[in-house]
C-alpha cells in the first residue's frame, strides 16, 4: 500500500489530500508548524495518521523528521506554501518577507526533498510532486504579489533541475498548479473547491511515471508553459 508524506497538512488543500489519501488507504505522513486548523477535522485519530511536527524553513527540524521515519516513501508531496507579505511590489518591498517567501516556497521543497531520499530510493516506485502556481510562470508578465509570483518561478527550476538528478536513481518528479482554490490563500471567490483540486493533485501523483517527468502540470492533468 502507498505511503505518502504531505507538508501542510494543518489546513486548505493539504488537509485535504491528507483526508483523501487516508480514504484511499494509504498511510500518511503529514507535517505542519501547528496543529490542524479545522476543528471538525479528526485526521490525527486516523491511525493511518503520522503526525510530524515541523517547519519546513527549520532544516534541522526537517532531517530530525526525516530519521523519525523508518518506512519508505512512495509519494512525497511539498504542499507546504506562503503567499508572501503585504509589501511586495518592484517598487515597495518588504525585503525580510520576501525572504521568508523564498524560504518556504522555494527552498523548503528542496530541503524536504533532500531529507527524504533516501526514504523515497526504498520504495518501489517513487515520486515528487511540488505544488507551485501558474502565477510563476514566465509566460505571465504580470507584477502583483511579485515575491510570491518569483519563489514559483524559482521553484519550478529548481524542481526541474531535481528532476533530471533524479531521473537515473528512477524517481520522478513534477511540478502542478492547484487551480484557483477557495481557501484562507485563495480566498472564496476562487474557480473550484479543495476537493476538486486535491484530488486533481492525487490523481496526477498516482499516475506519474518518468516519462512525465520534469513537467509542470495544471491540477486537472493538463501541461502547463514555463
Amino acid at each position: 500500500m502507498t505511503t505518502t508524506l504531505i507538508t501542510g497538512t494543518n489546513r486548505g488543500i493539504g488537509l485535504e489530500l491528507a483526508n483523501q489519501a487516508l480514504a484511499k488507504g494509504w498511510t500518511v505522513y503529514g507535517s505542519a508548524r501547528t496543529v490542524v486548523a479545522d476543528p471538525d477535522a479528526h485526521i490525527c485519530e486516523h491511525p493511518k495518521f503520522h503526525d510530524l511536527k515541523f517547519d519546513v524553513t527549520d532544516h534541522a527540524a526537517v532531517r530530525a523528521a526525516a530519521a523519525s521515519v523508518s518506512e519508505p516513501i512512495d509519494i512525497l508531496i511539498n504542499n507546504a506554501g506562503s503567499i508572501g507579505p503585504a509589501r511586495q511590489s518592484t517598487l515597495d518591498m518588504d525585503f525580510d518577507g520576501f525572504a521568508m517567501t523564498l524560504a518556504v516556497n522555494t527552498l523548503a521543497p528542496l530541503a524536504v526533498s533532500q531529507a527524504f531520499l533516501p526514504h523515497l530510493k526504498r520504495s518501489a516506485n517513487p515520486r515528487i510532486l511540488t505544488v507551485s502556481s501558474v502565477m510563476g510562470s514566465l509566460s505571465h508578465a504580470k507584477s502583483d504579489r511579485i515575491a510570491y509570483r518569483a519563489s514559483k518561478a524559482a521553484v519550478n527550476k529548481v524542481m526541474q533541475g531535481l528532476a533530471t538528478d533524479l531521473e537515473p536513481m528512477g524517481i520522478a518528479v513534477a511540478m502542478l498548479h492547484p487551480g484557483w482554490v477557495r481557501t484562507d490563500m485563495g480566498g472564496q471567490a476562487a474557480d473550484i473547491d479543495v476537493v476538486t483540486s486535491a484530488a486533481g493533485i492525487l490523481k496526477i501523483a498516482e499516475g506519474l511515471t518518468l516519462e512525465g517527468t520534469g513537467q509542470f502540470y495544471n491540477w486537472d492533468g493538463s501541461s502547463l508553459d514555463w
